[in-house]
Parts: C-alpha cells; sequence; structure tokens
C-alpha cells in the first residue's frame, strides 16, 4: 500500500509517519525538506512547495496512491488545488480540518461528528468549515473520494500545551513556572479542555488508512482524558518540579488586549465540550488514550531540557505578562468591597 503525505512531519503528522513505516506502509512525504532530521529513513522524500503546481505534478508524475493526506491545507483554494492534483490519482484523500469548527457558542456541550460548524469568532476555523464544503461538495458530485477529520488539541514532545502563550510557542509559559513566577490562566480555570498525544492519534488515523468504509465520512479523533485548565497547568508543575502559581483572567479581557488570541479564546478554549468518540471507536476498535496528559507532559519536559532547539525564550511575552499581572493584581486591591452582612 502506497501513501503520500503532504507535511508529514508536524506535531500530528510526524507520528502518524512513523506508524505508517512500522505497518508497512510504502510512504512518502512531499515538502520543503526543512526538517528532513525527523524523516524515518525507510520514507521516501519528494521536496517540493505543493503550491508549485507545475513542479509538483513533474515530481508526482504517473504516481498512484492508495492514501494521500494533506496536513498543511487551511483555505478554499489550497484544497481545490488539491482535487485538481489528486482526482484519480488517488484512492483516499485525507483532509485535517478541526475540531474548533464546531458550534460557538455551544447549544450543548455534547459534541459529536453531526453538531454543526459555526465559529464567529476565528477565522481560521471558518476557512476549515469552509474546505470541508468544497471537499463534500467534490465528493457529491464527482465522487472524489474524501475523508474529513476533525482533531482538538493534539501534542507531542515537541510541545506542551498552554492556555496562552506568545509568538514563540509555549516553551516561555514552561519556563515561567519551573522559575516561580506567576502565569496567565483564562477565567477561572475550570472549562474542561481534552488533550491528545500524538501517538494515540496516529492509531485512529493509520486505522482508517485504505478503509473504503471511511469515504465520505467525517471522523473526529480526540482522546478521552477532559481536564480543567487548572489541572493542565498544575501536571506541568508536576513535570518541572514547581507549583504554578497561577493567575486568572477573563478571556475577554486577554481577547481585548490581544486580539491575536481572541479565536483560540472565544472561539475555542474557553468552551468546555465533551467529545463523544463512538464514531472513530466503531472504525478504528484499538483507538483509546494510552498516554495521559501527566506522562505526556513528561515526556515532553524531559525533551526539551535535552534539545537545545525547543528550549526558545520570548523576552516580549514575558514583559507583557510581568505587566498585565502587576497592573490586575493592584486594581484588584483597589476594587470596592461588598458585604452582604
Amino acid at each position: 500500500m502506497k501513501a503520500l503525505f503532504i507535511g508529514g512531519t508536524g506535531t500530528i503528522s510526524a507520528s502518524i509517519s512513523k506508524l505508517c513505516v512500522a505497518q508497512g506502509w510504502d510512504l512518502y512525504l512531499l515538502n520543503r525538506g526543512i526538517h528532513s532530521n525527523l524523516v524515518p529513513q525507510e520514507i521516501k522524500q519528494i521536496t517540493a512547495d505543493i503550491n508549485d503546481l507545475q513542479v509538483v505534478k513533474e515530481k508526482l508524475g504517473d504516481m498512484h496512491f492508495d492514501v494521500v493526506a494533506d496536513f498543511i491545507a487551511y483555505t478554499p483554494q489550497e484544497v481545490r488545488r488539491d482535487v485538481e492534483l489528486f482526482q484519480g490519482r488517488t484512492e483516499q484523500y485525507f483532509f485535517i480540518s478541526s475540531a474548533s469548527a464546531y458550534q460557538k457558542p455551544l447549544s450543548s456541550p455534547y459534541i459529536t461528528e453531526s453538531t454543526p460548524l459555526y465559529n464567529p469568532f476565528w477565522q481560521y476555523s471558518r476557512n476549515k468549515i469552509a474546505c470541508e464544503e468544497v471537499l463534500m461538495a467534490e465528493y457529491r458530485s464527482n465522487g472524489f473520494p474524501v475523508t474529513i477529520i476533525r482533531p482538538s488539541h493534539t501534542y507531542d514532545q515537541r510541545n506542551i500545551p498552554t492556555a496562552v502563550h506568545g509568538r514563540k510557542g509555549s516553551y516561555a509559559v514552561v519556563e515561567r513556572i519551573r522559575q516561580g513566577r506567576k502565569v496567565i490562566v483564562p477565567g477561572d480555570g475550570l472549562s474542561l479542555w481534552t488533550l491528545t498525544h500524538s501517538r494515540d492519534f496516529a492509531v485512529a488515523f493509520c486505522g482508517l488508512m485504505g478503509n473504503l468504509h471511511a469515504i465520505g465520512e467525517t471522523y473526529q479523533i480526540i482522546g478521552d482524558e477532559s481536564l480543567t485548565w487548572n489541572q493542565i497547568f498544575e501536571a506541568i508543575g508536576r513535570a518541572v518540579g514547581k507549583e504554578p502559581q497561577m493567575v486568572h483572567i477573563a478571556s475577554e479581557t486577554l481577547a481585548a488586549l490581544c486580539p491575536a488570541f481572541s479565536g483560540a479564546l472565544l472561539g475555542d478554549k474557553s468552551n468546555s465540550v465533551i467529545f463523544d468518540n463512538t464514531k472513530i471507536k466503531r472504525a478504528v476498535p484499538q483507538f483509546q488514550t494510552t498516554i495521559r496528559f501527566d506522562q505526556g507532559v513528561r515526556e515532553a519536559v524531559s525533551y526539551m531540557d535535552a534539545h537545545p532547539e525547543c528550549q526558545i525564550p520570548d523576552p516580549e511575552f514575558d514583559r507583557w505578562c510581568d505587566a498585565l499581572i502587576e497592573r490586575y493584581e493592584a486594581d484588584q486591591a483597589a476594587w470596592p468591597r461588598f458585604t452582604m452582612d
């Protein structure tokens, strides 16, 4: 069985690539070759920019694949490009959508694949919804063999989930905890969040590859473990050996102070949801949560500590956190008190 992954070295796709090789797939990666050190030797590399259609067509020649999966498609234009490239060239095409596409605000916290798609807070999510619509229209009209996957927050050893972070990623937040500095947690920290380790995700994804019953279907691949943000930060603290000093600030306030946070907070992380995994477990019975977050985050901290390239400071974000926390706590002390005595 032959597969082509567009991307293939990211948080989700790197684990899938490794498992595919272990399962005996003849795997090709089409990307710019920037992270070739993450690619197992058994994988065949096609070095190209997917947006350079002419070059990609020349490099693919008359190759045909049992599976094509695009891990880096975000807009309707990009999936239309893929339809042009792979119609008649693959038996199954995977599009990676997002659980953030589900209805916001929620009418019910219980999420299935049939939950309406609507997110006015985040353009990223609206683009994913539009991509799904393009691909399902192609399936209905022209038989394009799409399978849509909706992940939520998937992580691996190279990144640690935090509620808010700066441009340079979550390492700065982890270091603040390690150093005993205060960290910002949205809301009261009690909203539920579901985290999925990429190795667990890979089991479900690979179980759908080559599965004819998955054509024209949508699956949410999301773990079974839901934690509050307070519990997530506490688990990070245990992994670095320091109790986190959490400062709770309303998500609306954080979004107003940094509009870039608006989509991810108001359109995703601030909403408590419970995912129903019945459909994916029926299709792939072996899929389950085998890596709890407290286990996965310890692995990630050890990996980051051993790999200097992951240790990216973010002084701009640190200054903003310090200034905001100082002002917020000073203002709190000055707020008028009310008693019911």
